[in-house]
């Protein structure tokens, strides 16, 4: 089996101590990791380990392979409530 990291940039961050009303940087926010012999099926097993995904306004997720060459193994992926 492969290991992936599912990641999201929705969502907003402030830096620590920020007094800003607005979002003050951009970012990627870390879903959880999972495993499966490909994208799909560690997708679907980040949403059997963390259920509580699909009930979160996360919708747009993508994943690395945690792999040396982890760039080529991005793939995009959908939230919603029938997955």
């Amino acid at each position: 089996m492969n290991k992936y990291i599912f990641l999201t940039t929705e969502g907003y961050t402030y830096q620590p101590n920020s007094e800003s009303i607005e979002p003050d940087c951009e970012n990627a926010q870390l879903l959880g990791k999972a495993e499966g012999n490909n994208q799909e099926e560690a997708f679907k097993n980040l949403l059997k380990k963390y259920p509580y995904l699909k009930e979160s306004n996360f919708e747009e997720v993508y994943c690395y392979q945690l792999a040396e060459n982890y760039e080529e193994t991005m793939k995009s992926f959908i939230i919603n409530k029938d997955n």
